[in-house]
C-alpha cells in the first residue's frame, strides 16, 4: 500500500523529519525565575516519545518583562540556560526526536497571572507584577495598566535579547528555531492595525508595521547556525474588523521568504478581546493553504486538527505541508502512534514499549536500539557538537 502523506518524510533545511506531525509549543506556566523544572522534563519527555516528528518548548521569553506569566520558561541569562540544559539532557536520554524552541515577548499581554487562576493583568508594583512594553500605549483589556509605549532603545534592546537566546539556543543544540509572532504577543502587536498606532517608521504602512518583526527575525537569522532553520509562528487573522489579516499575513510571510526563513506555523488570533472567532474542525487550515499557495516554504496548519483522516487529508490534498497538534496531543500522547494504526503506516517507538503493540498491528512499530541520542556529542565547556 502507498505511504500516507501524513506519514511521508521532509526536510526542512538540514532538518530531516520523519513524518508530517509536528508538536506546538505550549505554555505551562511551571518554571521558577524563568527556569525550567522537573515539570517540563516530564512533559517534554513523554512528548518526545510519542513518535511525532518534531518536538517545539514553549514560549520562552527572551526577557524578564516578556514573559506571558511570572511562572514563564526564559532564556535569557546563564541560570535559565543552565536549567534547560538539564532538561535537554534527560529528554534526550531517551529520545531522537529534534527539539526546538519559540523564542518570544509578550508585550502588552505579559504580567498576567495563571491561567487557572483567572489569567488577568498584575499590575505593576503587585507581587509578580511589573511594567509592560508595547509598540503604542494601548492596553489589551479595559481596565489594564497601559503598556509603555516602545522607544528605538527599547526596540534594540528587545531585538537584541531575540538575539542572545538565540546564541543561547545553538549551544543548547537546539535544531531550529521558531519566533513568536502570532496570539497578540510583541511582533503580532508590531504588525496589527489595532495594536500599532506609532506614527514613526515603525507605524502606518503595511512596508512599517513588518519592519521590527523582520528586524528581529534578521538579527535571529544572523546568529543561529546557517545550517539549522528559523522558523515563524504568526496569527493569519485577528478576527476583527480593520485588523491583521490574510492579504497582509501573505506579504508578511514572502517578506520572511526573502530573507531565509525555512517555515511558517500559521495560527490565528489573540490580539483583540473583540475577535469573533468562527471555529470548527480544522477553521485554521484556510488560511494556511492561501499561504502556501503564495510561498515556497513550507507551511504548518493548527487549529482542530484531531482526526488522522483529516489530518491525511490536509497534507495529502496540499492545503498544508504539516499539521501541529497543542491540546489533543496533550489529550493523548500517543496520537501519532493511534494515526500511524489507523492509516497503516509506522512510528518509532522506544523498545522499552514494544511489546505494548497490538497483536493485529505488527508492523505499527520501528525502533532502531537508538538511545542516549547519539547524535550529540557533549564538549567539555558544555555545548553540543
Amino acid at each position: 500500500m502507498p505511504q500516507p502523506a501524513l506519514f511521508t518524510p521532509l526536510k526542512v533545511r538540514n532538518l530531516s523529519l520523519a513524518n508530517r506531525i509536528v508538536i506546538a509549543p505550549m505554555c505551562q506556566y511551571s518554571a521558577q525565575d524563568g527556569r525550567m523544572t522537573d515539570w517540563h522534563t516530564i512533559h517534554l519527555g513523554q512528548l518526545a516519545l510519542s513518535g511525532a516528528a518534531l518536538l517545539t518548548i514553549e514560549a520562552t521569553a527572551v526577557l524578564p518583562e516578556g514573559r506571558i506569566t511570572y511562572a514563564d520558561v526564559g532564556l535569557w541569562d546563564d541560570a535559565t540556560e543552565e536549567a534547560m540544559r538539564e532538561t535537554l539532557e534527560s529528554v534526550r536520554r531517551w529520545s531522537t526526536m529534534p527539539v526546538g524552541i519559540q523564542l518570544g515577548h509578550a508585550g502588552r499581554k505579559a504580567s498576567t497571572d495563571v491561567p487557572w487562576v483567572g489569567g488577568k493583568q498584575i499590575a505593576p508594583g503587585a507581587p509578580n507584577g511589573w511594567q509592560t512594553v508595547a509598540p503604542s500605549a494601548i492596553p489589551f483589556s479595559e481596565g489594564d495598566v497601559p503598556p509603555s509605549a516602545l522607544d528605538r532603545d527599547g526596540m534594540i534592546r528587545i531585538r537584541d535579547a531575540f538575539a542572545e537566546a538565540a546564541k543561547r539556543a545553538a549551544r543548547l543544540g537546539l535544531d531550529f528555531v521558531q519566533l513568536h509572532g502570532a496570539h497578540g504577543y510583541l511582533l503580532h502587536q508590531f504588525l496589527s492595525p489595532l495594536s500599532n498606532k506609532r506614527t514613526d517608521e515603525y507605524g502606518g504602512s503595511l512596508e512599517n508595521r513588518m519592519r521590527f518583526p523582520l528586524e528581529v527575525f534578521d538579527a535571529v537569522r544572523a546568529v543561529f547556525p546557517a545550517d539549522k532553520a528559523v522558523t515563524m509562528r504568526l496569527s493569519a487573522e485577528d478576527w476583527v474588523e480593520g485588523g491583521w489579516d490574510t492579504e497582509q499575513s501573505i506579504a508578511f510571510v514572502k517578506a520572511l521568504e526573502a530573507r531565509g526563513c525555512d517555515a511558517v506555523h500559521v495560527s490565528s488570533a489573540g490580539l483583540h478581546e473583540k475577535q469573533d472567532i468562527a471555529v470548527g474542525p480544522g477553521y485554521q487550515v484556510p488560511f494556511a493553504k492561501r499561504i502556501k499557495a503564495a510561498v515556497g516554504i513550507p507551511v504548518v496548519a493548527v487549529g482542530l486538527i484531531t482526526d488522522p483522516e483529516q489530518a491525511e487529508k490536509i497534507v495529502a490534498d496540499g492545503e498544508a505541508d504539516m499539521i501541529a497538534l497543542a491540546r489533543g496531543i496533550l489529550y493523548d500522547p500517543r496520537w501519532p502512534w493511534h494515526a500511524a494504526a489507523k492509516l497503516g503506516a509506522s512510528v518509532l517507538a522506544p523498545k522499552q514499549y514494544l511489546r505494548s503493540q497490538p497483536s493485529g498491528l505488527r508492523s505499527l512499530f520501528r525502533n532502531d536500539g537508538a538511545v542516549a541520542s547519539p547524535q550529540w556529542t557533549r564538549t567539555e565547556d558544555g555545548r553540543y557538537v
